[in-house]
């Protein structure tokens, strides 16, 4: 698989990672035994780039990588994992103190002396523009507990300020044939800043895989159950924010402009990683299966004619709502 230098991280990633929230929880129940072998599936596939997070089943899927890499040593696997979201979300909890409790939780859980990349996870506002927060980051680098330090964000202001730091490696954003508005700055902005794109809920929650219809149903701890009205946490983590029926109708179109050759999921994926600034592409997967073909999205190929069809369902369904909000 075709890899790209993860901003300043300087490691070498897949364009097609593997997202693990699915691993831990908030997508239903997972068998930890089908947990490695999505793992496995991935790495075969030839995925190199994990992204997880300490909240994530409290720490189940963490915890699933560490047991993965531990039964497999001498992968050459890069671990992003994120931290801020085990306390109330206020600016003044992100603190050197805290942090240390946090990376030393998730390095127990991964089974590694030093974090790979370690994440903001979608905290306050105001902690972006913070430089006591940086440098609390920068420390961490100094003690060796982590090697590198990015941001993962809600909105695209947020990521344009946290580019702005000089030691901000990388920043995960939501970015899909639903969500364009960080292809207008952040995208040449990271470029130019040499800072690397991760781009998550690249199938909108699943909705881009089109399998989804009106009779649907998910379960009861399954995100796009309880969050849909973002109830839980930031609307636009599931299904991008955007009405579920009006996504249905919207990939109805899509499905209509899919290459012959790829599913509507691995059509998704790829045009996301064929975006100018995109280092990889996070999509989760619930089977082996699914695994396998999110990875060969990868060799899918994205024409013009596909990239403007694209443009043009999102202009028509969702620029009005989504542009002004993320």
């Amino acid at each position: 698989m075709e890899q790209r230098i993860l901003g300043k991280t300087g490691r070498n990633v897949s364009i097609v990672g593997l997202g693990t929230w699915q691993l831990g929880a908030d997508w239903g129940n997972v068998d930890p035994a089908q947990a490695q072998a999505i793992l496995a599936a991935s790495v075969e596939a030839g995925v190199n780039f994990f992204d997880t997070a300490d909240v994530y089943g409290d720490g189940k899927s963490e915890q699933a990588i560490g047991k993965f890499l531990a039964d497999n040593p001498g992968l050459d696997i890069t671990v992003a994992t994120k931290m801020g979201r085990r306390v109330d979300q206020k600016p003044e909890h992100y603190t050197l103190a805290n942090f240390r409790q946090w990376v030393d939780r998730s390095r127990k859980n991964l089974g590694t002396d030093t974090l790979d990349l370690v994440q903001l996870h979608c905290p306050p506002t105001p902690v972006y523009s913070n430089a006591e927060v940086y440098d609390a980051l920068d420390t961490l680098v100094s003690e060796g507990a982590i090697r590198n330090y990015g941001v993962s964000v809600e909105r695209t202001d947020e990521a344009l300020e946290a580019i702005r730091h000089e030691g901000t490696a990388s920043v995960q954003i939501i970015l899909n044939a639903f969500r364009l508005k960080p292809l207008d700055e952040v995208l040449p902005a990271a470029k130019a800043a040499n800072v690397g794109i991760i781009a998550r809920v690249p199938l909108a929650s699943g909705l881009l895989s089109g399998k989804y219809t009106k009779e649907t149903s998910f379960a009861e701890n399954d995100h796009r159950n309880y969050n849909r009205n973002g109830d839980s946490f930031d609307v636009g983590e599931t299904f991008s924010g955007v009405d579920y029926e009006l996504g249905l109708k919207a990939v109805a179109e899509f499905q209509q402009i899919v290459p012959a050759g790829a599913s509507t999921a691995q059509a998704a994926i790829a045009w996301i990683a064929a975006q100018d600034g995109v280092t990889t592409v996070i999509p989760g997967a619930r089977n082996v299966e699914q695994a396998a073909a999110n990875a060969a999205a990868a060799s899918a190929s994205v024409s013009e004619d596909f990239d403007g069809g694209v443009r043009w369902i999102y202009d028509h369904y969702f620029r009005d709502a989504i542009h002004p909000r993320w």
